[in-house]
């Protein structure tokens, strides 16, 4: 058989579809791509094909990654099928892949749950779906209305932070999907009407500009010296400096430090003027507008003449 012969370019076909599918094919995608159903038994007799759900199989070997289980279980169930609830908070990277089942949403009646799968009806919008690594997953915000009634408060307010900290939390994205599921049974909707409440609540809402003003405020509310806003010391630019106390105070606004890169750079930096004999302090939003009286009897003494 040639480069050019009709079977070679079926199986360049086979393999290339594989390696884009994480190792997992359908039945009716190899007829496809060209190879005869006389060829798809030989390839499972001889343990090519590894069945893994009904018409679903892998390729090779079964030892295959997450992604690879989680699209070999929206393929068995079918057409409009979408990764969903807890699996897709996992592939979204909200929180850990722990769950014993896959679970699928299909707006398909009639699909029912089969080994190692726990198949969801439910109406589907097109603004509900996406693609991730080539596998169909509900949006982040339609992942969350479905995993606020699979999971214990806490976990669902660990992904709200984990979508806020990726900034893939949209909440007008979020309401839209909870009106569009408007009427579904459970207490899913309640408990994240309830997490997003609560999110509201304790949300920095202040810039980096309005947050120095605020801390600057309190530092003459409680007769506290005034520092140098955004100095240079050394590499780094530092909030509040006294230099002549060598006491630096670096404020944690919500931008401009929930990225791992920010959370690394701001430790480097702590840690490069502790070396160098300098007092660094930190202060979050909370700790300027909720608790002024704390924080300046704090930097008092060092701060004393």
């Amino acid at each position: 058989m040639g480069p050019g012969d009709p079977q070679t370019c079926a199986h360049r076909r086979f393999a290339a579809l594989a390696a884009r599918q994480h190792g997992v094919v359908t039945r009716s995608q190899i007829v496809a791509v060209g190879l005869s159903n006389t060829m798809v038994r030989d390839r499972i007799a001889n343990g090519h094909l590894i069945r893994l759900h009904r018409g679903v199989y892998a390729v090779g070997h079964d030892q295959l990654r997450r992604e690879g289980r989680w699209l070999a279980a929206v393929l068995a169930v079918g057409q409009g099928a979408a990764l969903s609830h807890r699996d897709a908070a996992a592939l979204h990277d909200l929180r850990p892949a722990n769950h014993e089942l896959t679970d699928v949403t299909t707006p398909r009646r009639g699909r029912t749950s089969q080994p190692g799968i726990a198949v969801h009806h439910a109406l589907l919008d097109s603004l509900d779906v996406t693609i991730v690594s080539g596998i169909p997953v509900t949006s982040v915000a339609r992942t969350l209305v479905d995993l606020a009634g699979a999971v214990p408060a806490d976990h669902l307010h660990k992904a709200l932070s984990e979508a806020e900290h990726q900034r893939t939390f949209d909440r007008t994205a979020i309401e839209a999907a909870l009106a569009r599921t408007a009427g579904r049974h459970g207490s899913g909707h309640a408990a994240l009407k309830a997490a997003l409440a609560d999110l509201a609540d304790h949300r920095p809402t202040l810039t980096r500009s309005e947050l120095e003003d605020r801390f600057l405020a309190l530092l003459a509310a409680h007769g506290l010296p005034c520092p140098r806003s955004n100095a240079r010391v050394g590499a780094f630019e530092v909030d509040a400096l006294w230099r002549e106390r060598r006491l630096a105070v670096e404020l944690d606004g919500w931008t401009h430090h929930r990225t791992k890169r920010a959370f690394q750079r701001d430790r480097d930096k702590a840690n490069a003027l502790m070396a160098a004999s300098w007092t660094v302090l930190r202060y979050t939003y909370a700790d300027v507008l909720q608790r002024p009286a704390e924080v300046a009897a704090q930097l008092r003494p060092l701060l004393a003449p």
